[in-house]
């Protein structure tokens, strides 16, 4: 079995085709062939089978050899990487995936100092929302995601970032501003700002079946995926918004709004750093957790 034997599977399976996989290789369509069959005659099994016009099918031997040349390949790249940083050439590739407003309002700074100190990092930013941040890290998609640690599943690795806190975002002179403490009843009494319903915000879903439970009648009378938006409407007076926030943004403080905390029905959450288990991560990517890390409060 030879590296580019593995290439070559690997790019026809994925790509569907022996001609569009021989253009990504620069093979020719020919020498392509002659390496599968080679495969399969090494390992005296059949690998791929043709559909017909559906294209290709894997056998169940192939289905096996796939994820060995998946792992195979995500290995080398992890080998090149280490070799740059070991040449101390702080050069590698970081994938980051977040929601909008961590993406907004809590990373640039960090990000700005870090270009600054790895100009030859390769960074790619997705925006994302919590659900699809956790399935590119599970998937390998993505180096690093910045979630909310509830929403992580135990098969991933997760160090603590910055607290988040349940508010109610209101105009100043509210009278919601005047209670001691917010009751969900008073709450309810505004035409409320929530995440959009099909996102299946955790924070919603926890308001909506506290509602349902106590028998409270409320109006959502937006939608909104990100604290920003909510802000410019509940400045304008539409709505008040209960939405998770880091303290002290200045983004948000300046604006004229009052954030009043729901302390007392939510428990407080962390943003955390999630990452696969089984993949160390490279020096450029440990240089980056640890830059971010130090701006944690």
């Amino acid at each position: 079995m030879e590296w580019q034997q593995i290439v070559g599977f690997y790019n026809v399976v994925k790509l569907q085709s022996f001609t569009r996989a021989a253009e990504a290789t620069a093979r020719s369509q020919s020498a392509l062939s002659q390496q599968i069959k080679a495969l399969e005659e090494e390992f005296e099994c059949r690998l791929i089978e043709r559909a017909g016009k559906r294209g290709l099918r894997l056998t169940i031997e192939g289905e096996i050899f796939l994820n060995f040349a998946e792992r195979a390949l995500r290995g080398s790249e992890d080998f090149r990487e280490s070799l740059e940083t070991i040449r101390k050439n702080k050069r590698g590739r970081l994938r980051i995936a977040a929601p909008f407003t961590t993406l907004y309002h809590l990373l640039p700074e960090a990000l700005k100092q870090y270009m600054s100190r790895f100009p030859r990092v390769e960074l790619t930013l997705l925006d994302r929302p919590q659900s699809m941040v956790i399935d590119l890290v599970r998937s390998g998609d993505v180096d690093l995601g910045l979630t909310l640690e509830k929403e992580a599943p135990v098969g991933l690795a997760t160090v603590r970032w910055k607290q988040v806190e349940t508010v109610v975002i209101v105009p100043p002179d509210h009278p919601l501003c005047a209670l001691k403490r917010v009751s969900l009843r008073q709450l309810a009494k505004y035409p409320l700002i929530l995440p959009p319903k099909h996102l299946q915000h955790a924070g919603r879903m926890l308001l909506e079946e506290q509602f349902r439970k106590m028998g409270i009648d409320y109006r959502v009378i937006m939608e909104s995926s990100n604290v920003e938006l909510s802000s410019a409407y509940v400045e304008l007076g539409l709505g008040v918004s209960c939405a998770s926030i880091v303290r002290g943004l200045p983004q948000l403080a300046a604006r004229k709004l009052s954030f009043l905390s729901l302390g007392h029905l939510f428990k407080p959450e962390f943003i955390v750093l999630a990452m696969r288990k089984d993949k160390a991560p490279a020096a450029h990517m440990q240089a980056f957790m640890q830059l971010l890390l130090q701006t944690a409060k």
